[in-house]
């Protein structure tokens, strides 16, 4: 690197990682900050952008600490080493600017120095206000939020993965950020708090607190108020007790199964679709707990998860990367591709499917935007679906100015909403806070897409009115309707539409059932999570349910800007299964690589002590108070060893407070 560095078109991009398709083939990207921003980087890599990645010349890469992590972020993206000055003098030749400027280890510009380039800046909380200031790594990010403190056991301290869960959340969300940015047809300069970004994840939880005091709480296996980890002969499965329409089958089936095993199926024998756990007796649950328990301790995850895709029982394995490399699903959808710059047979390769018009509309219908309105201002989306990975994922946009148009049905009602009916709630359907929190600001209308009549009033609604249709059902529902892309684009040939059901809408395993509970199991985020000592837990609010809804709107809002530029309308095909495999990809490649199994581990970290969360006294008749610690270096260590009185100073060498770590944490649970 020379001079001004100037970015030539002949230079840009690796020639041995072609992208699959070039949604974004027009938009240059600099990438400046370490892991989070180098995310963002690969999904825009990915969805087709010119990315290129710069580190300081004298310090090196930030990712250069763990290698899966350097490959995993730099696929399709040109690392650079240059000075600050280089930098300065190339950033007005990219369109978008990412940046991490409270990184001290990364390379921190002005954005005067590329006037006309969008900034998407990634601090842990904002680039104002009274932590503006604060230094945080995942750990810290995570236990800001609330959602690492009812994530964990009762008996324990709160917990995070052992990957990166705030870094998963932001590298797709900042990616969105940049579309929007682009999309709103003005300069931005993002403020992207990682905080605040990876609050979506606790499912509004935090925001009822005023009304309910509830401040949230470790279950360990469970969800709600039943367990949802099981042990099997050689792992763990994931499988909900729940009533309802929605898992009727499911549990009808598992039922089935017990009896047929010769165990006492009579604790399940009941009316699946009004029965409710949320009401039912203790006791009534502990022996449903009980007899299925027994049934899943007898079998292996592979024989179990084999009945599940046979039956669509709604059940998954705890995946650790050896199933991941050998699931039949991945290999038909080529999730894995060889990365021949680093010599990689099999790497995570993409997270959307993407099949684009051939032939531009005459008239490509383009929307108007406001000087002063959203981001997103005159976009129109038309939402079929439930739960949640769906709503979440429209919602970005509503935030930053979109119509979103939510079609529900009256008959078969989204089962979150059905959570909430019962005692203690006299608004029924519309009652239910989980819904709310995850849809706010959008509008609704029933149509019963039974009835002839009600899909044509949905058809003129995808033909005529909306942009984009986006729909979380399974593979065969629109298509059933007669609302699937190629009915819907023969009529309309700009229209954008995105599908994001668990397992995508190819492959063996495409009908398979599932909620965010299967998604975390399937795609690795249960195994990663717990203590080594102990089952796996699950994050949280169910995590695929809360990071795929980031990937799909980055995927949307790549689309929308390359219908913008060309007029062309395409199809978006999501896995929620595989973004957050993606998310994970260091954790695969250091199997891939050299064999490393990544399992649970607490808090702990393998290059930092201490690295935990700590107990904390009562405060008041509040109990149950913990704060999260982290030295990351030797600096970090003798400010804290200063201030809770450490006067051995044969722990100031990281590698020594490593090798004595149960020393070290003792000391500052001690003091905390």
């Amino acid at each position: 690197a020379h001079g001004t560095l100037r970015m030539t078109t002949a230079s840009r991009r690796h020639p041995e990682s072609p992208v699959r398709h070039n949604l974004l083939e027009a938009t240059r990207v600099l990438v400046l900050g370490g892991d989070v921003a180098a995310r963002a980087g690969r999904v825009l890599a990915d969805l087709g952008a010119d990315v290129v990645r710069m580190v300081p010349s004298d310090s090196g890469d930030p990712l250069a600490g763990r290698p899966a992590a350097r490959m995993a972020w730099s696929h399709r993206t040109r690392v650079i080493a240059v000075t600050l000055a280089e930098a300065a003098g190339a950033a007005d030749e990219f369109d978008v600017v990412i940046d991490t400027p409270h990184d001290p280890a990364t390379i921190v510009l002005d954005p005067g120095v590329a006037p006309e380039a969008h900034w998407v800046r990634i601090t842990p909380f904002g680039l104002d206000g009274p932590r503006s200031s604060w230094r945080a790594t995942d750990l810290g990010v995570m236990a800001s939020t609330g959602n690492m403190y009812a994530t964990g056991d009762p008996d324990r301290a709160p917990i995070r993965a052992a990957e990166p869960t705030s870094h998963a959340h932001v590298g797709g969300e900042a990616a969105f950020a940049a579309l929007s940015a682009i999309a709103s047809g003005r300069r931005q300069i993002v403020d992207l708090s990682m905080q605040e970004c990876v609050m979506i994840a606790s499912m509004g939880s935090p925001g009822r607190f005023e009304r309910t005091g509830a401040r949230g709480r470790r279950l360990g296996a469970n969800i709600g108020r039943t367990r949802e980890i099981w042990p099997t002969v050689d792992g763990f499965v994931s499988f909900g007790i729940r009533g309802g329409k929605a898992r009727q089958a499911s549990m009808e089936l598992i039922t089935r199964l017990v009896r047929e095993a010769g165990l006492d199926a009579s604790p399940l024998e009941r009316d699946w679709a009004s029965w409710s756990q949320n009401s039912a007796p203790d006791a009534e649950l502990a022996a449903m707990e009980r007899v299925i328990g027994e049934y899943f301790s007898t079998r292996s995850m592979t024989d179990l998860y084999e009945i599940a895709v046979e039956t669509n029982l709604m059940l998954a394995p705890a995946n650790s990367p050896r199933e991941v490399l050998a699931s039949p699903q991945l290999a038909a959808r080529d999730f894995f591709a060889p990365a021949p710059e680093f010599d990689v047979a099999t790497f995570p390769d993409n997270f959307v499917h993407v099949h684009v018009g051939s032939d531009a509309p005459a008239n490509p219908r383009l929307r108007t935007r406001g000087s002063n309105d959203g981001l997103w201002s005159g976009l129109k989306i038309l939402e079929f679906g439930s739960g949640a990975a769906g709503p979440i994922a429209t919602r970005y946009f509503v935030e930053q100015g979109a119509t979103v148009l939510r079609i529900e049905s009256r008959s078969r009602p989204d089962f979150l909403r059905a959570m909430a009916v019962g005692p203690g709630n006299p608004h029924g359907l519309e009652g239910s806070e989980l819904y709310d929190s995850l849809n706010c600001g959008k509008r609704n209308l029933t149509l019963n897409l039974k009835h002839p009549d009600a899909v044509a009033i949905a058809r003129r609604l995808a033909v005529e009115w909306a942009d984009c249709v986006a729909e979380n059902y399974a593979p065969k529902a629109m298509r059933g309707f007669g609302l699937d892309d190629a009915t819907l684009r023969a009529e309309r040939p700009d229209l954008v539409m995105i599908s994001a059901c668990l397992n995508g809408q190819t492959g063996p395993h495409k009908d398979y059932p599932g909620f965010g509970g299967q998604g975390s199991a399937l795609s690795g985020w249960n195994w990663i999570t717990g203590w080594p000592d102990r089952e796996p837990v699950g994050p949280h609010g169910t995590i695929t349910d809360s990071l795929a809804p980031r990937y799909v709107a980055a995927a949307l809002a790549a689309a929308l800007v390359h219908r913008d530029r060309t007029g062309l309308g395409c199809y978006l095909d999501v896995a929620q299964v595989e973004t957050g495999l993606y998310a994970l990809s260091p954790w695969l490649l250091d199997y891939i690589v050299d064999g490393t199994v990544g399992m649970r581990s607490a808090n702990r970290s393998a290059l930092a002590a201490p690295h935990g969360v700590f107990p904390c006294a009562d405060e008041g008749d509040v109990a149950d108070r913990w704060i999260a610690i982290a030295c990351h270096d030797d600096a970090d260590w003798q400010v804290l060893a200063g201030v809770i009185g450490v006067q051995d100073r044969s722990l100031d060498p990281q590698a020594e407070r490593l090798r004595r770590v149960d020393e070290v944490e003792a000391v500052v649970a001690a003091f905390t």
